[in-house]
């Protein structure tokens, strides 16, 4: 399993944000290799992107299928593990109000509304998005997701075809689609 070494410095950006191609990468081929065991259209990689792009780029029946990487975590220290940097205090802050949080559910579903709120709000230079969601909270996986699913909340404006919700880090427990109409 790639996990991003620990970058302290600024002479390490580009080994950085090397680690953070990488650790998209990783997510993007769990799911598409997920992907391609339950459904007969296969996706294949074809790229990481740079900005204004989302993360990888795809193929399905020919079509390119751009994909947004997120990561679902709990904690500070989860998300610093994680990552392998240090985070921003708005960051810092929106994970101390999770973490307040009385169970690992209620967690959970704030989390995700966190991320699909922050994303639902993105524009890309591409016509057909995905959004896939790795959980790496050691908790959560997809039963649970399933069981937060009809909570879910996000904006109706959002620029993505498809989200689905990858419920561990090697999608073992499975993938769920979060339903986007």
């Amino acid at each position: 399993m790639f996990i991003p070494s620990n970058h302290q410095n600024s002479a390490s950006l580009n080994a950085s944000a090397d680690d953070k191609a990488a650790w998209e990468r990783q997510a993007a081929e769990v799911f598409i290799q997920w992907y391609n065991e339950k459904f007969e259209d296969q996706l294949t990689f074809i790229r990481n992107n740079q900005p204004a792009k989302p993360d990888v780029s795809c193929m399905l029946n020919n079509k390119r299928v751009d994909i947004e990487i997120a990561h679902l975590y709990g904690t500070e220290q989860e998300a610093m593990s994680i990552l392998g940097k240090a985070l921003s205090e708005h960051t810092k802050s929106a994970l101390a109000l999770l973490k307040e949080s009385s169970t690992a559910e209620q967690r959970l579903l704030k989390a995700l509304n966190r991320i699909l709120e922050q994303k639902s709000h993105k524009h890309y230079d591409s016509s057909h998005t995905w959004l896939v969601i790795r959980n790496a909270h050691p908790r959560w996986n997809a039963e649970k997701i399933k069981a937060v699913g009809d909570k879910i909340v996000f904006s109706q404006s959002h620029p993505f075809e498809q989200i689905w919700i990858v419920g561990d880090l090697h999608a073992q427990s499975g993938v769920v689609r979060i339903p986007v109409e």
